[in-house]
Protein backbone atom coordinates (compact mmCIF):
# COMPACT_ATOMS: atom_id res chain seq x y z
CA UNK A 1 0.00 0.00 0.00
CA UNK A 2 1.17 4.02 -0.63
CA UNK A 3 1.95 6.57 1.64
CA UNK A 4 -1.24 8.31 2.67
CA UNK A 5 -2.74 10.84 0.34
CA UNK A 6 -3.74 14.57 1.61
CA UNK A 7 -7.15 15.57 0.18
CA UNK A 8 -9.99 17.66 1.06
CA UNK A 9 -13.82 16.08 1.63
CA UNK A 10 -14.81 17.90 -1.24
CA UNK A 11 -11.69 15.97 -3.62
CA UNK A 12 -12.55 12.91 -1.58
CA UNK A 13 -16.42 12.92 -2.59
CA UNK A 14 -15.82 13.53 -5.99
CA UNK A 15 -13.46 10.62 -6.71
CA UNK A 16 -16.09 8.08 -5.09
CA UNK A 17 -18.44 9.75 -7.16
CA UNK A 18 -16.56 8.84 -10.08
CA UNK A 19 -15.88 5.23 -8.93
CA UNK A 20 -19.92 5.26 -8.48
CA UNK A 21 -20.21 5.70 -11.86
CA UNK A 22 -17.50 4.17 -13.56
CA UNK A 23 -19.09 0.82 -11.63
CA UNK A 24 -22.61 1.13 -11.57
CA UNK A 25 -23.32 2.89 -15.25
CA UNK A 26 -20.16 3.07 -17.46
CA UNK A 27 -19.15 -0.67 -16.66
CA UNK A 28 -22.57 -1.76 -16.83
CA UNK A 29 -22.61 0.00 -20.33
CA UNK A 30 -19.43 -1.20 -21.30
CA UNK A 31 -20.67 -5.14 -21.08
CA UNK A 32 -23.80 -4.53 -22.98
CA UNK A 33 -21.53 -2.96 -26.05
CA UNK A 34 -19.40 -5.93 -25.69
CA UNK A 35 -22.42 -8.20 -25.94
CA UNK A 36 -23.90 -6.22 -28.84
CA UNK A 37 -20.78 -6.35 -30.95
CA UNK A 38 -20.23 -9.94 -30.35
CA UNK A 39 -23.76 -10.54 -31.69
CA UNK A 40 -22.51 -8.92 -35.49
CA UNK A 41 -20.42 -11.86 -35.62
CA UNK A 42 -16.43 -12.52 -36.38
CA UNK A 43 -14.58 -11.22 -33.85
CA UNK A 44 -11.18 -11.21 -35.50
CA UNK A 45 -12.69 -7.81 -37.73
CA UNK A 46 -15.42 -6.11 -35.48
CA UNK A 47 -14.05 -2.57 -35.01
CA UNK A 48 -16.81 -2.10 -32.61
CA UNK A 49 -15.90 -5.24 -30.80
CA UNK A 50 -12.25 -4.12 -30.07
CA UNK A 51 -13.46 -0.94 -29.26
CA UNK A 52 -15.23 -1.90 -26.13
CA UNK A 53 -13.08 -4.19 -25.03
CA UNK A 54 -10.78 -1.64 -25.44
CA UNK A 55 -12.65 0.62 -22.92
CA UNK A 56 -13.60 -2.33 -20.68
CA UNK A 57 -9.84 -1.96 -19.91
CA UNK A 58 -9.83 1.40 -19.33
CA UNK A 59 -12.29 1.46 -17.24
CA UNK A 60 -10.94 -1.63 -15.14
CA UNK A 61 -7.81 0.04 -14.78
CA UNK A 62 -9.21 3.21 -13.50
CA UNK A 63 -11.30 1.60 -11.19
CA UNK A 64 -8.45 0.15 -9.61
CA UNK A 65 -6.49 3.62 -9.70
CA UNK A 66 -9.28 4.98 -7.69
CA UNK A 67 -10.13 2.37 -5.74
CA UNK A 68 -6.19 2.55 -4.06
CA UNK A 69 -6.31 6.25 -4.07
CA UNK A 70 -9.74 6.57 -1.58
CA UNK A 71 -8.00 3.57 0.52
CA UNK A 72 -4.83 5.70 0.79
CA UNK A 73 -6.80 9.06 1.07
CA UNK A 74 -6.06 11.14 4.35
CA UNK A 75 -8.76 13.46 4.37
CA UNK A 76 -7.86 16.84 5.74
CA UNK A 77 -11.01 19.71 6.41
CA UNK A 78 -9.11 22.96 5.97
CA UNK A 79 -13.01 24.62 7.12
CA UNK A 80 -11.06 23.08 10.81
CA UNK A 81 -8.17 24.83 10.46
CA UNK A 82 -7.39 28.43 12.19
CA UNK A 83 -3.57 28.98 10.91
CA UNK A 84 -1.58 32.36 10.22
CA UNK A 85 0.18 30.62 7.64
CA UNK A 86 -0.10 28.85 4.60
CA UNK A 87 -0.81 24.92 4.78
CA UNK A 88 -2.64 22.41 3.20
CA UNK A 89 -6.27 23.62 2.31
CA UNK A 90 -5.52 27.21 2.49
CA UNK A 91 -7.35 29.82 -0.46
CA UNK A 92 -4.26 32.14 -0.78
CA UNK A 93 -5.02 35.09 -2.35
CA UNK A 94 -2.06 36.62 -3.84
CA UNK A 95 -0.77 39.80 -5.65
CA UNK A 96 1.71 39.53 -8.62
CA UNK A 97 4.45 42.52 -7.36
CA UNK A 98 4.66 43.26 -11.46
CA UNK A 99 1.44 43.48 -12.57
CA UNK A 100 -0.89 44.22 -9.96
CA UNK A 101 -2.63 41.32 -11.21
CA UNK A 102 -4.63 39.33 -8.34
CA UNK A 103 -5.25 35.30 -8.50
CA UNK A 104 -6.39 32.97 -5.63
CA UNK A 105 -5.36 29.90 -4.79
CA UNK A 106 -6.82 26.39 -2.48
CA UNK A 107 -3.85 24.18 -2.63
CA UNK A 108 -5.34 20.75 -2.84
CA UNK A 109 -4.34 17.07 -3.22
CA UNK A 110 -2.29 15.80 -6.57
CA UNK A 111 -5.89 13.83 -7.57
CA UNK A 112 -8.16 16.91 -7.09
CA UNK A 113 -6.04 19.52 -8.67
CA UNK A 114 -7.80 21.88 -11.08
CA UNK A 115 -5.56 25.19 -11.98
CA UNK A 116 -8.77 26.59 -13.94
CA UNK A 117 -11.02 25.97 -10.99
CA UNK A 118 -8.32 28.15 -8.66
CA UNK A 119 -7.37 24.18 -7.37
CA UNK A 120 -3.49 23.59 -6.93
CA UNK A 121 -1.26 20.64 -5.86
CA UNK A 122 0.26 20.80 -2.69
CA UNK A 123 3.16 19.53 -5.19
CA UNK A 124 3.16 21.86 -7.61
CA UNK A 125 6.07 24.53 -7.27
CA UNK A 126 3.59 27.31 -6.10
CA UNK A 127 2.26 25.39 -3.76
CA UNK A 128 4.87 24.27 -2.23
CA UNK A 129 6.47 27.77 -2.20
CA UNK A 130 3.41 28.93 -0.51
CA UNK A 131 3.59 26.65 2.52
CA UNK A 132 4.67 28.00 5.90
CA UNK A 133 3.91 31.69 4.52
CA UNK A 134 1.66 34.38 6.03
CA UNK A 135 -0.15 37.79 5.06
CA UNK A 136 2.30 40.14 3.66
CA UNK A 137 5.20 37.53 2.87
CA UNK A 138 6.57 37.65 -0.57
CA UNK A 139 6.42 34.35 -2.80
CA UNK A 140 9.53 33.76 -5.70
CA UNK A 141 8.37 31.54 -8.43
CA UNK A 142 10.63 30.52 -11.20
CA UNK A 143 8.53 29.86 -14.37
CA UNK A 144 9.31 29.43 -18.02
CA UNK A 145 9.28 33.29 -18.72
CA UNK A 146 11.31 34.22 -15.59
CA UNK A 147 11.09 35.06 -12.23
CA UNK A 148 8.03 35.81 -10.73
CA UNK A 149 7.02 37.56 -7.27
CA UNK A 150 3.95 37.34 -5.43
CA UNK A 151 2.42 38.59 -2.39
CA UNK A 152 0.43 36.96 -0.19
CA UNK A 153 -2.67 39.61 0.21
CA UNK A 154 -5.31 36.29 2.12
CA UNK A 155 -4.98 33.40 3.74
CA UNK A 156 -8.52 31.71 4.20
CA UNK A 157 -9.73 28.26 5.17
CA UNK A 158 -13.58 26.96 3.60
Amino acid sequence: MRAPIPMTPDGLAKLKEELKRLKTVDKIENIRDIEVARAHGDLSENAEYSAAKERQSHIAGRIAELEEIVACAQVIDPSGLDHEKVVFGATVRLSDTDSGEEVTYQIVGVHESDVKAGRISVESPLAKSLIGKTVDDLVKLKTARGEKEFEVLEIVYK
